[in-house]
């Protein structure tokens, strides 16, 4: 790699943390390419990336950023997974690492507060942002069938007795 594709590199790396809403960083000690395509797949649906990084470059990159605490995780074979949905890339990498021991986070950031690996597996059990969208839309279309079924009510009664009466007129 020569200086300009990693000077290239580094700037592509500093848009990632600048537009991120949470970064994930792990070891992949061990994992072997289909692994791999297998927890990128798995990221790429839950609307999160996964990238391997080179450690010099991205404690570059990370200069100036929100992101500058995490320098000190990258030793070793490090990936990053981030997003703009919060929830998404800390679920999955927790998710992949319990199935597989070959991955193993080691904590990450939301904006400029930094997160231990134990807040990264907390903040896995929370819904994610579809989730909770998904939630509030039901909250909201669930009065509104109420309040169409109340309304609905009053006029079938009203044809009720109608018909039972127009019923009685006709016996008498």
């Amino acid at each position: 790699m020569d200086r300009s594709e990693k000077t290239e590199l580094v700037s592509s790396l500093r848009g990632t943390f600048e537009n991120a809403n949470i970064v994930v960083v792990a070891h992949y000690i061990g994992l072997n390419v289909d692994d791999m395509n297998d927890l990128r797949a798995k990221m790429r649906d839950a609307g999160a990336s996964f990238k391997v990084t080179k450690n010099r470059l991205t404690r570059l990159a990370l200069e100036g950023t929100p992101y500058d605490q995490l320098s000190d995780l990258f030793t070793g074979p490090t990936a990053i997974a981030y997003s703009d949905d919060p929830v998404a890339p800390a679920k999955v990498a927790v998710e992949f690492a319990k199935k597989n021991d070959k991955l193993v986070v080691l904590g990450g950031a939301m904006g400029d507060v930094r997160l231990d690996d134990n807040a990264i597996k907390q903040l896995a059990t929370l819904p994610s942002l579809d989730e909770l969208r998904a939630k509030i839309v039901g909250m909201l279309n669930t009065p509104a069938t109420r309040i169409a079924g109340v309304l609905q009510a009053p006029g079938g009664q009203v044809a009720r007795v109608l018909s039972a009466r127009s019923q009685q007129s006709e016996a008498a």
